[in-house]
């Protein structure tokens, strides 16, 4: 939602930073979509199996997509740069057809698409990801929603990716046709955080509106070839980002139950990578990642007691500073588009002690550009590549020539 935000403000300023003669006329491509996606829901937990108050899977989701796009002029810098890339936002509704137990939700989101390849004169494979959040979730209740392990808080994270056919119809008219999967969870702000996954299939019409059509876009992109231009300097950034979050924390005491603890913890992380810059697309690089989580290992500082813990008797020991601080190295990979970079990362910790830190651990972010060097950092961690650990909120700033 942060990204959303930001994306959305950031548009004057990148209007008002292209080059004078190319404001001189529209400088944008407004495109309006519609989408149909219907999904299969992977049974992840017995709620979805049948143990729910209906008796029957909930294996089905349906989702209706409407989304406001934009994509620059080929005479604009960005335009040049990126002839095919739209960015833009979107609002989704969803059924799983169990609004007693799980709502109807409704997505909010930021969105890029962009070509991969061209496939005929009016045919082309894209790709597409969405990044926001879903609200009106029915969550876990002990009393009024039970059976509902899986959803922990009304608002959740929403995260998708699509690879799509894009035929042109005519100058102004697309249809796509494509699959993708989707991933709703809120970072272990809330338990249960099991989380729900799709795959399916999307289909959605789009209408442009503007003076920069597809025909100008491609006679730029003929001219243009992102790895030979002679004004790109392949060269070295570095990237420093301080992020923060909150989290639930469950504990596992033994010969008892799972305990949820109460109350939520803190965590404070920062990332310094260099990368670098293959080319205007693509940058990759070694990030050194060190967080600080309030929550880390105090499953092995449980107080005895008289019985066995539960959520209103449990206490702790606070565990040692050297427990609940991680230092780590990641590989990292970026792609590059205007406003937006997607970071994915694969780590592993090597200065840490206990077992919740002791682990691999994966990361994928949204980098939204408020300045040239400065950026807004929406991530999301996972341990041992399928427990979710936590968000990561932050700022980050670019050293290095940007040129």
């Amino acid at each position: 939602m942060l990204s959303l935000l930001a994306a959305w403000t950031m548009l004057p300023r990148v209007q008002a930073a292209l080059p004078a003669d190319s404001t001189a006329r529209p400088c944008l491509t407004h495109l309006l979509s519609a989408e149909f996606r219907p999904a299969y829901v992977f049974p992840t937990g017995s709620f979805l199996r049948g143990d729910n108050q209906a008796g029957d899977p909930i294996n089905t989701n349906l989702s209706g997509h409407l989304k406001y796009g934009f994509r620059f002029a080929p005479d604009t810098y960005w335009g040049r740069m990126f002839p095919h890339a739209v960015q833009g936002i979107g609002v989704a509704w969803n059924t799983f057809f169990n609004a007693a137990e799980l709502g109807n939700p409704v997505s909010v989101y930021a969105f890029q698409s962009a070509r991969i390849a061209t496939l005929a004169p009016r045919l082309s494979l894209d790709y597409e990801w969405n990044f926001g959040a879903s609200f009106g979730w029915k969550k876990f209740d002990e009393s009024d929603n039970p059976r509902n392990i899986l959803v922990g808080s009304k608002v959740n994270a929403y995260i998708n990716l699509g690879l799509f056919l894009n035929w042109k119809i005519d100058a102004r008219t697309y249809l796509k046709a494509g699959v993708d999967v989707t991933h709703y969870s809120n970072g272990n702000t809330g338990y249960p955080n099991a989380g729900i996954n799709t795959i399916g299939a999307a289909v959605g019409l789009t209408r442009c509106f503007g003076t920069a059509g597809q025909e100008e876009a491609s006679a730029a992109s003929s001219t243009f070839s992102p790895l030979g231009r002679t004004d790109f300097r392949r060269r070295m950034s570095y990237d420093l980002v301080l992020y923060g979050a909150t989290r639930k924390k469950a504990v596992y005491p033994a010969q008892a139950d799972p305990v949820l603890v109460p109350g939520s913890f803190g965590i404070v992380g920062l990332n310094f990578t260099p990368m670098y810059n293959f080319s205007r697309y693509f940058r990759a690089g070694v990030s050194l990642d060190a967080q600080y989580d309030e929550s880390a290992n105090i499953g092995r500082h449980i107080v005895d007691g008289p019985v066995y813990p539960s959520e209103d008797n449990i206490r702790f020991h606070r565990p040692p500073f050297r427990e609940q601080f991680a230092v780590g190295l990641s590989v990292r990979a970026e792609v590059v588009m205007p406003i937006f970079s997607i970071n994915l990362g694969i780590g592993r910790n090597v200065l840490c002690q206990g077992p919740d830190t002791d682990a691999f651990y994966q990361i994928l972010a949204l980098k939204t550009h408020l300045t040239r060097r400065l950026f807004l950092h929406v991530g999301y961690q996972l341990s041992r590549f399928k427990d979710p650990n936590n968000l990561m909120l932050g700022l980050g700033w670019r050293f290095g020539r940007m040129d």
